[in-house]
């Protein structure tokens, strides 16, 4: 697994991997520990060995990242959807539709700096100050299984949520090139949620630069 701070071209060959191996079809839970499923369509579920999880810091996701929702609303994802449907089992509409509903957020910026994560609605801040709660290993419909790494608010602004969940197809520390993130008041209630899944990449690139990634495998 990758353990340094990935250089600008390995974000996109990356996002690529992963962007084009994931999500092919929306899941359902199996029990109320579950969420958005990373399916690759494999024969055999992908389950999660437990002894091999290591616990992470905020550390792995500190950055400033941009929400990918914006670039499926302006048509610069549009090429990605259709070359998803050229050896997908969808239409080019219905990956777009499906991606529409997967992306969306109305938090356009997240900025993580030490223990403190701020969200951005429409320019305006919301900051709160967070610690390690531990993680789940999430069983979803299919059989495959996948991780959240979850932390509670400690201090900050009251509008900030009590928990936030990453889930990034990692399981011990590593910088990522990408997450998705879950947020809301009540911990095991988030953990139901399989269909939206708000996610964000590195501000530092362009979303004609994603699309790139994305398209590249």
């Amino acid at each position: 697994m990758l353990r340094t701070i990935l250089k600008r071209t390995d974000i996109l060959a990356l996002a690529a991997l992963v962007a084009l191996s994931t999500q092919a079809t929306a899941q359902t839970a199996t029990s109320s520990t579950s969420t958005h499923n990373h399916s690759h369509q494999a024969k055999e579920p992908v389950l999660v060995n437990e002894a091999e999880i290591q616990p992470r810091d905020l550390s792995d996701w500190e950055a400033d990242w941009q929400s990918v929702y914006p670039f499926l609303q302006d048509g610069t994802l549009d090429p990605v959807m259709e070359h998803k449907a050229e050896s997908g089992k969808k239409t080019a509409e219905d990956y777009r539709a499906y991606y529409e509903t997967g992306y969306k957020t109305d938090v356009e910026r997240i900025l993580i700096d030490g223990s403190s994560v701020t969200f951005f609605r429409d320019g305006q801040p919301v900051q709160g100050q967070y610690t390690n709660d531990g993680y789940e290993i999430l069983t979803y419909a299919s059989g495959n299984q996948g991780v959240r790494f979850i932390f509670e608010k400690s201090g900050g602004d009251a509008a900030a949520p009590q928990f936030i969940q990453f889930s990034d197809h990692e399981i011990v520390p590593t910088k990522v090139d990408h997450y998705h993130l879950y947020w809301g008041d009540d911990r095991a209630e988030l953990l139901t949620e399989v269909t939206n899944w708000p996610t964000y990449f590195h501000a530092e690139l362009s979303g004609a630069e994603i699309a790139a990634g994305m398209m590249a495998h």
